[in-house]
């Protein structure tokens, strides 16, 4: 059996790779510029591009029992030619605003795009997983450049409180619904195995870094005014009001246990991996 992923260069791909080998599977990996790749021997690495099915080869699909979809701008393209070609089985990475369970969920930039990904795949197949992971931990690396260069963080709504999950547990889970056909048909959501302050999760990584992070809080508009270069507006948008909702309502924990069998990497965890990227 041959798994092909996608986004394997990714923060969630690079791990679901050397899983999916330490388990026994054999494994293809798409990427638009495989001599840049830089994945294991192991792994067969071919070319191209998920919003272009001109550039699905044969070589792609061929031998292909199930795949790992990434959420990339235009993956319609791909998923369409994945079913075509005969792929039995697709395995989503999604996000939990599709789920919808908050009033700001509806029509924010996440359960917009990663729904159209949804529909794209459930549209095409019945043999579907989905992944939902809520905030990924990764997310805080918006912050290295502050962290490493000793710049005060300046973030608004300090004490709303989120769960952010380890990109490593999400690929656990994502090998997990891939070799076995338990989770046929279900949306997972995933968290990390606590909910955490703003403030709390900036300690945290100063922990990991053995010095304490300086930060500021700022209003809404400040951080809006800050960003508004660089982040789309509906991208911002969509933050604000979850920072905002989780002041009063923290998120609540969905760990990976129930999936992976083994408990949640906490943020703690994920600093230390990172601490590299940090400055540590």
């Amino acid at each position: 059996m041959t798994i092909l992923v996608t986004g394997a260069t990714g923060a969630v791909g690079r791990h679901l790779v050397p899983t999916l080998l330490e388990r026994g599977a054999a494994v293809r990996a798409l990427t638009r510029k495989p001599a840049d790749a830089a994945l294991p021997e192991a792994v067969d690495v071919v070319g191209g591009d998920l919003s272009d099915a001109s550039s699905l080869g044969p070589e792609v699909f061929d031998g292909v029992d199930r795949a790992f979809v990434f959420p990339a701008p235009g993956v319609e393209a791909f998923v369409e030619a994945a079913v075509a070609a005969g792929v039995h089985r697709l395995t989503v990475l999604s996000s939990l605003a599709v789920a919808e369970e908050f009033p700001r969920d509806r029509g924010s930039a996440s359960q917009v795009h990663h729904g159209a990904v949804e529909a794209a795949v459930t549209a095409r197949t019945d043999a579907w997983t989905i992944l939902r992971p809520g905030t990924f931990a990764t997310n805080l690396l918006a912050w290295a450049w502050q962290i490493r260069s000793g710049a005060p963080i300046r973030a608004p709504y300090l004490d709303s409180a989120q769960a952010p999950v380890h990109e490593d547990d999400v690929a656990e889970a994502a090998a997990v619904a891939l070799l076995g056909d338990d989770l046929v048909g279900e949306a997972i959501p995933l968290t990390g195995p606590a909910a955490l302050t703003r403030r709390e999760q900036v300690r945290t990584i100063g922990d990991a870094l053995g010095r304490e992070i300086p930060l500021v809080e700022i209003s809404a508009e400040e951080f809006r005014a800050e960003t508004a270069g660089y982040v789309p507006e509906a991208v911002t948008a969509m933050l604000l009001a979850y920072w905002s909702d989780t002041v009063a309502t923290p998120d609540v924990p969905r760990p990976v246990t129930p999936v992976t069998g083994r408990p949640g990497r906490t943020l703690a965890q994920w600093a230390g991996d990172h601490r590299i990227d940090l400055g540590g």
